[in-house]
């Protein structure tokens, strides 16, 4: 009967004005949530087939929950460097463990880049899920299999410091060409017996950060040709160094030669390309290294030169640091989470990947503004940041709520008008039904 059926159409305008109303009301209480998603209620009518073309049979309404996920929030400053967002498509991978394995926790993703570090120094969000990441070994390399499987919770406090040696030198200097050629027997400039032409010290860093000096001496030995000089490279304090054949403090010995401008002639020096320090004394505990020179390019005068003026160091370059303590972390647009110390060296720790969906409204919501994968989102991607569409990662910002609250309180009057024509529906028949039994008495 079309009376009853209007009655429960009321109803489903009711209970679909309802669920609306309630959607409405978790907006807005979410307008200041980071990350958060508006949804939005989808009617979709019920017909009732009457079975015939001269009758109508009412059916009513149904509502869906449809999550706008794929909306883009505005981004906010934050004065914390593990405040993340993402300008894309992509999502922070977390976890609801700590430390999860094969059989412990699981993975949701987020837009909630709220990111702090726990009481263990694990990068947590307000939502209690950690962000995930794939660490860096200690030679700098990433994992090769990159799934999964392969991310750890991102830990910004594992590292208590950190010391970088030396490995390259690059020296800069002119050697007066007017100096008069003398007679040098080698190991004479180091032992103090000969007095180099010229002598300058630079300062290294060894294994474990502590400071040394290399001196370099420099004679016009009147045993070479035209041209050439000898070069001595000690340790300096002789104590650093043990060497075992006698030579006192000498790690290394060459000659240089330069062409008639002045300029450097890499063909005919016999300086090494590296210097290969195994004399460290055994009782400092420093282990060995090697350390690339770079006395300038062939034919130019970029480092080394023989010029008629005074002999001196125009600059000298080195690499390396000493022992420096964490002092924070920054993360760039690509994801990667590096550590910083206090003697100004960095050292790439984590680098976070970002997740895509085809279907990003497919997926299915979770407590703490998280989502789960579903077959509705389809197949999970991780992807770098920068390529494939993920997106852009911002560090010290926060992505906004991308709830619009004029918005809400205009559907908000709609719905609420909605439901009050569906309840005078309800009465508006129960008068009709009520009229009709009154036939009967």
């Amino acid at each position: 009967m079309s009376l009853y059926g209007a009655l429960f159409s009321g109803v489903s305008g009711i209970s679909a004005q309802s669920q609306s109303m309630g959607i409405i009301a978790d907006n807005i209480t979410n307008v200041n949530t980071i990350g958060y998603k508006t949804t939005r209620a989808k009617f979709n009518t019920l017909v009732t087939n009457s079975g015939s073309a001269t009758k109508y049979s009412p059916g009513g309404v149904s509502s869906t929950p449809t999550g706008l996920v794929d909306r883009q929030g505005l981004l906010q400053a934050s004065t914390s460097p593990t405040d993340l967002s993402i300008t894309g498509k992509g999502f922070f991978v977390v976890n609801t463990d700590q430390i999860p394995t094969s059989t412990t926790g699981t993975y949701l993703y987020t837009r909630a880049g709220s990111f702090a570090a726990d009481s263990n120094g694990y990068l947590k969000n307000t939502g209690g899920y950690y962000i995930q990441g794939y660490p860096y070994d200690a030679n700098g390399n990433l994992p090769s299999n990159r799934s999964l499987g392969s991310l750890e919770s991102v830990n910004i406090s594992n590292l208590t410091g950190t010391a970088s040696p030396t490995t390259s030198l690059s020296i800069s200097a002119n050697l007066n060409s007017d100096t008069t050629p003398k007679a040098y027997t080698f190991g004479n400039m180091s032992a103090g017996t000969s007095t180099p032409d010229f002598e300058r010290s630079i300062q290294v860093f060894d294994s474990k950060g502590g400071v040394r000096a290399l001196t370099f001496g420099y004679i016009r030995n009147n045993a070479l040709a035209a041209n050439q000089w000898s070069v001595e490279i000690y340790a300096n304090p002789s104590t650093d160094v043990t060497n075992p054949n006698g030579l006192l403090n000498v790690v290394g010995a060459s000659t240089l030669a330069f062409n008639n401008d002045g300029t450097l002639n890499t063909a005919a020096t016999t300086a090494p390309a590296s210097l290969s320090i195994t004399t460290w004394a055994a009782a400092l505990g420093i282990a060995n290294a090697t350390v690339s020179i770079d006395y300038g390019s062939n034919g130019q005068a970029d480092g080394m030169t023989q010029f008629s003026t005074p002999s001196s160091l125009i600059s000298s370059e080195t690499n390396g640091a000493v022992y420096g303590a964490l002092t924070g972390v920054s993360v760039s647009e690509e994801g990667i989470v590096t550590a910083l110390f206090d003697n100004g060296t960095r050292q790439d720790i984590f680098k976070v990947p970002l997740a895509l969906f085809p279907n990003v409204n497919g997926l299915e919501g979770h407590t703490g503004n998280a989502y789960i994968g579903s077959l509705a989102a389809g197949d999970l991607t991780l992807q770098e940041a920068r390529t494939g569409g993920a997106g852009i990662v911002s560090a010290s910002t926060l992505e906004a709520s991308t709830v619009d609250l004029a918005e809400e309180f205009s559907i908000m009057i709609q719905t609420q008008q909605a439901y009050s024509a569906s309840a005078r529906i309800i009465t508006s028949a129960d008068e009709m039904l009520d009229e009709l039994i009154r036939l009967a008495r």
